[in-house]
């Protein structure tokens, strides 16, 4: 009886090993399946094959596996992300073949070499051609299989002499992928004036809302060139202390409220955010700086026809969400000046004819 049981046991079937690997110019991260039973805990890179070709990457979250499968499932790194699936900027990844040998590195420091050799070449036929285009730069697929151009343009350009001429130069497929102001810019960005790489170059995938009420709020300055980024559009890092500051403002009485002090009664004329200090303009116009815990609200100022009424004693008392720039005394920011982060243009595939 026994042995019949054992019969019909199903068999345990192991789970896919997969690795998590990022790869190509616009570093992207794709699942690769693998055989290997230990994955090495030092800074890996490894031979791949995706749907472009063989090429070479680098191992993500090398902390992250046991007995080569990876602690986390593949859900769960989609929920890290905090988009829907089809959002989310996992790619299809493809098969591990090996793990790249120095032999594979120094072909690889070949390559890049001779890229500027290339981007230069292409340059002079944009050139001839006469196409409103800006090259931003050049990837060279690992096993030669194809080189992909990476360019600029207010339109769509039809590259077609371009690329029989490209083909007959360098003997190998050829594409040319359009790319907006953001893609560009992590592709081709430096160091900003933080002294660090790019944000977006470095580990930003999802890039969200930033606008000027962010730089307004933060007391930043509001000239363009100071607080735009490579891509010419709002730097993201001020979005990353954003919910802080928001947090500190609701704390802060709005501007023209009259309040009570230890050093008598007066109106708001102006509140720090971070240091949470409230300068009141007393009735004998004098001016003196209070912490903000230290005030109790008398009257409330007139309420503007923009600002939206809300229901509860907290939101009247202080500032919310929507008119945290009350602060500065400039009222609402207009719509137009919102810059959408959620949704930056799509690069756009154009395939060899």
């Amino acid at each position: 009886m026994n042995d019949i049981e054992a019969k019909q046991k199903p068999k345990h079937t192991p789970a896919e090993k997969k690795m998590l690997v990022r790869y190509g110019r616009t570093a992207i991260v794709g699942w690769f399946t693998h055989e290997e039973r230990t994955m090495p805990k030092a800074h890996s890179k490894v031979m791949i094959k995706t749907e472009r070709g063989l090429e070479i990457g680098e191992v993500v979250g090398r902390f992250c596996y046991k007995s080569g499968v990876f602690k986390k499932s593949e859900q769960a790194v989609i929920d890290y992300y905090g988009q829907p699936p089809e959002s989310c900027p996992i790619a299809a990844g493809g098969k591990f073949v090996r793990y790249a040998t120095e032999q594979d590195l120094s072909e690889e420091r070949h390559i890049n070499a001779d890229a500027k050799q290339e981007l230069d070449k292409c340059r002079q036929f944009v050139k001839e051609t006469n196409l409103p285009m800006k090259l931003v730069d050049i990837e060279h697929v690992f096993g030669g299989e194809r080189i992909i151009f990476y360019f600029t343009a207010d339109t769509r350009i039809d590259f077609r002499e371009l690329v029989k001429r490209l083909a007959k130069e360098f003997q190998t497929r050829i594409e040319m992928r359009q790319v907006g102001s953001r893609d560009a810019a992590k592709i081709a960005s430096d160091i900003e004036v933080c002294g660090q790489a790019c944000c977006c170059a470095r580990f930003l995938k999802i890039l969200r809302t930033v606008n000027m009420k962010m730089a307004k709020l933060q007391k930043a300055t509001l000239d363009p060139s100071k607080i735009s980024g490579y891509c010419g559009r709002l730097k993201c890092c001020l979005r990353y202390e954003d919910h802080t500051y928001r947090e500190l403002a609701r704390r802060l009485p709005r501007k023209r409220t009259r309040v009570k002090t230890s050093q008598g009664e007066g109106i708001v004329v102006d509140a720090q955010v971070l240091t949470q200090l409230v300068s009141v303009k007393a009735d004998d116009g004098t001016i003196f700086a209070v912490p903000a815990e230290e005030i109790e609200i008398i009257e409330l100022p007139p309420k503007q026809p923009q600002i939206e009424k809300t229901d509860t004693l907290a939101r009247e008392q202080f500032a919310d969400e929507e008119d945290i720039d009350v602060l500065d005394g400039e009222g609402q920011e207009d719509e137009d000046q919102e810059i959408d982060f959620d949704n930056p243009p799509e690069p756009q595939d154009q395939p060899e004819p």
